[in-house]
């Protein structure tokens, strides 16, 4: 009569081992609850990322604020006790924006405000004078280019998704020069303004006739939608000064808490410690950049050691070229150390209050990195954004991680509860004040248990092709 019993236990062996072996132990159980009592028992991240803001404004690449700013982090690093701190040289380019202005000359006179759109090139001295032909869509352009013959191409696209939108700030200059423009504006990407226009990075192809590009605010682009409907053609008068320089020095920031067990095997932290040259750069991305460095000296300072080595690096030049990222890249296959990258994790999309992570990797790897989780759910908000609470599936594939992961290293990305992100991004409006200091701490926290997890657990996550022994 025992005998249905007991074959019933023997079947549930292995549902009960697969089941322990997917859920964070008691130990970490504990080390989670220490890390996120001592993160949110001050505002020390906040604080730090404040004084970082407020002291040397933004960091554009090839500016001596963000040389400034680096020699800072890298002496706070000493004094917190990371080990192995050190800048990592890096050739950036230098391009800078100089003076610039948009005006209204028909058929009204008002001064439009607006932003160059970094990599473009500048005006003649007297600026171009035309009229704006408005467009939605590369399609619309493209049906209707004989209109846009010397006259100045309007994008009036409004923000759906970041990916979606943001192709008419990178690519606008070079649709509008094919379509016969002698220069070119785009709809800041972005969901709301205040008369806040957003920057960014527009590129050129060769071969094809290089025109300035700037951004106005989604309130000039109405505007002049609106005239152009009407059939009151706009026209405007725009000065750029832009100029490209000769490559500068920058430096990737480095610091680490080496490993107890295997100190040759690494997790990345990180995000990026350059900006635009708008606004102090809080969430973009001095507050990803803090939220790391922060979360290795909490662990430092709890006297959490893992088996593995967690490395943060604050990445230079993220918004103009990925230099620092390629450079950084480079090195550690160079070190034939690409393969000994556990996992890369980066925050890049604003220190609100964290939802999660997303994850880009194996299935297997994603089996061990998921259960972390539950040690994460004291920390987690129900987002008003589109991810799921938790670590999910996809969204890990940031720009700086990009490089790593696309040879094979797992790669996560920080999740918060971000509505709000696009308000600010890349526009003057993107200062310190806008983040609670109790998220930024939590968003530590959230950094430092899964840091420390991965970096101690006994098994190493496998890649999709290749397992590393842990």
């Amino acid at each position: 009569m025992q005998l249905p019993f007991l074959s019933l236990l023997v079947s549930l062996v292995p549902f009960v081992l697969r089941l322990q072996a997917q859920s964070p132990d008691s130990t970490y159980e504990r080390i989670a609850e220490r890390i996120i009592s001592a993160a949110t028992a001050d505002s020390s991240a906040y604080e730090r990322l404040a004084y970082l803001c407020d002291t040397f404004g933004h960091r554009f690449s090839g500016s001596e604020s963000l040389e400034r700013a680096i020699d800072w982090v890298l002496e706070e690093m000493r004094a917190d006790g990371l080990e192995n701190v050190r800048g990592q040289p890096v050739r950036v380019p230098v391009w800078k924006r100089g003076t610039e202005s948009l005006q209204l000359v028909a058929p009204v006179e008002r001064s439009l405000v607006m932003l160059g759109l970094g990599r473009s090139i500048g005006t003649p001295p007297e600026g171009i004078t035309a009229p704006v032909v408005v467009v939605g869509s590369f399609e619309e352009l493209e049906s209707h280019k004989r209109d846009a013959q010397g006259k100045i191409v309007l994008f009036n696209v409004p923000f759906t998704t970041y990916g979606e939108t943001v192709r008419y700030r990178s690519s606008g200059a070079i649709a509008a020069a094919k379509a016969g423009a002698v220069a070119s504006l785009v709809r800041s990407v972005g969901t709301v303004s205040m008369e806040t226009p957003h920057t960014g990075t527009t590129r050129y192809e060769e071969g094809v006739r290089r025109i300035p590009h700037a951004a106005i605010t989604i309130e000039a682009a109405e505007l002049l939608q609106r005239m152009f409907d009407r059939g009151q053609q706009p026209v405007v008068r725009l000065h750029m000064s832009a100029q490209t320089h000769e490559d500068g020095l920058s430096r990737n920031v480095i610091g680490e808490l080496r490993g107890a067990e295997a100190p040759e095997e690494v997790v990345v932290i990180g995000g990026h410690i350059d900006s635009w040259d708008v606004g102090q750069g809080a969430m973009d991305d001095a507050g990803g950049s803090v939220v790391a460095w922060e979360a290795l000296r909490l662990l430092q300072d709890l006297g959490l050691r893992p088996r593995r080595t967690i490395r943060v690096v604050l990445w230079t030049n993220e918004e103009n070229g990925l230099r620092g990222a390629q450079t950084y890249a480079d090195s550690v296959r160079v070190e034939g150390a690409m393969e000994r990258h556990v996992l890369a994790v980066e925050s890049d999309g604003g220190v609100f209050a964290p939802v999660g992570f997303g994850f880009e990797g194996s299935e297997d790897a994603y089996a061990l990195v998921q259960p972390i989780e539950t040690l994460l759910e004291p920390l987690l908000v129900k987002s008003s954004t589109v991810y799921d609470r938790g670590i999910i599936r996809g969204g890990g594939q940031r720009a700086d991680i990009g490089v790593l992961t696309r040879e094979g290293v797992p790669g996560m990305g920080l999740h918060t509860d971000a509505e709000r992100y696009y308000w600010y991004h890349h526009t003057p409006a993107d200062t310190v004040d806008k983040l609670d200091p109790g998220e930024v701490q939590r968003c530590v926290a959230a950094m430092a248990i899964l840091a420390f997890v991965v970096a101690d657990m006994e098994t190493t996550l496998p890649r999709e092709r290749t397992q590393i022994r842990g």
